[in-house]
């Protein structure tokens, strides 16, 4: 209960974030100049990589975090992190979150359980309802 609290605190602290496929729609959510917490697709260090996402978000230029969906493959999370990516999210064992926490937190990275409510550009008039949601 404790750590649930936890999670929902740190979404709290969190800018609204915004599920992103390219370097387009990151643009596109850093240009309503709000604070954005740019999030990947469900599982997309395993299909896209965690070379791709660090080149995408580089290439954004954002200081807002930035968070790579690491689905339950604890290897991704752990070369996403030495590649200096700042932040995870890992559905895995109890035990191997642990393991990988205490790297993350070696690295200053955020490491999440589950990944913030978020709007998916890649939904049907998302890019409509983006400043609103920002906003809100």
């Amino acid at each position: 209960m404790a750590f649930t609290n936890g999670i929902a605190w740190f979404f709290m602290i969190l800018p609204k974030a915004v599920i992103i496929h390219s370097l387009i729609d990151a643009r596109m959510a850093l240009s309503h100049r709000r604070p954005v917490t740019l999030l990947s697709a469900a599982a997309a260090a395993l299909y896209a990589g965690c070379a791709w996402w660090f080149s995408l978000v580089r290439a954004a230029q954002t200081d807002y975090p930035s968070l790579l969906d690491c689905a339950d493959a604890p290897g991704r999370a752990v070369e996403a992190l030495k590649m200096g990516l700042k932040g995870i999210v890992l559905q895995c064992e109890p035990e191997l979150f642990a393991a990988v926490a205490e790297l993350a937190q070696l690295h200053g990275a955020i490491l999440l359980p589950v990944a913030p409510p978020a709007l998916d550009l890649a939904e049907r008039g998302a890019a409509r309802k983006l400043a609103s949601w920002l906003e809100g």
